[in-house]
């Protein structure tokens, strides 16, 4: 079995798993090293790992809070999909960012999201966050996260729906999986 297929490990019989990685171990091992094919073997599990497990760290101060709230409460249980909102930045590698974000939270932040390990997302929900919603002309409203955070996802809506967040995450997921193959096939 090729290589190249490894990303569908998940789908795979354990049988034929066993024997694509027996057959890559012989070929790649004394060609390239150690290493290289140990991380090759093991990023599809270490990819499936990192986009079904995010681990958010929630910065809500408006009306979208509420909304991350209730994706996180029994209706829609975004536990379920491998949501777990933390409140440490050190412990979580998704910044959800909800609500207006004024000149003087700027900098703490950026220091939160300074603080985060890398590799690190942002997921920009609501209008305010993204533009500066209703006050977007007001002296001390930040136009945007984008402008001193680099966003990845936009979630809009005024306040977005539950159901709108989760799909963001899935968006992300889908965005994990793809810098995924793209690092550990590539190699």
């Amino acid at each position: 079995m090729d290589i190249d297929l490894s990303f569908q490990a998940m789908t795979m019989t354990a049988k034929q798993f066993g024997e694509m990685s027996q057959n890559f171990l012989r070929e790649t091992m004394v060609a390239t090293g150690g290493k290289k094919a140990i991380d090759k073997l093991t990023a599809p599990i270490w990819s499936w790992g990192q986009r079904n497990s995010v681990y958010p760290l929630h910065f809500g101060i408006a009306c979208c809070a509420l909304e991350m709230a209730a994706a996180g409460g029994p209706r829609f249980d975004a536990e379920r999909l491998g949501i777990v909102f933390r409140s440490s930045p050190r412990q979580s590698d998704v910044m959800l960012l909800n609500g207006w974000i004024s000149a003087k939270i700027r900098p703490s932040l950026k220091a939160l999201y300074e603080q985060m390990p890398s590799p690190k997302w942002v997921i920009a929900m609501g209008e305010c966050t993204i533009s500066g919603g209703p006050w977007y002309d007001a002296y001390n409203v930040i136009q945007g996260a984008d402008t001193f955070i680099p966003v990845d996802i936009y979630i809009p809506g005024c306040p977005c729906r539950p159901e709108a967040m989760l799909e963001g995450f899935n968006k992300l997921s889908q965005k994990i999986t793809a810098e995924n193959r793209g690092s550990f096939l590539d190699d």
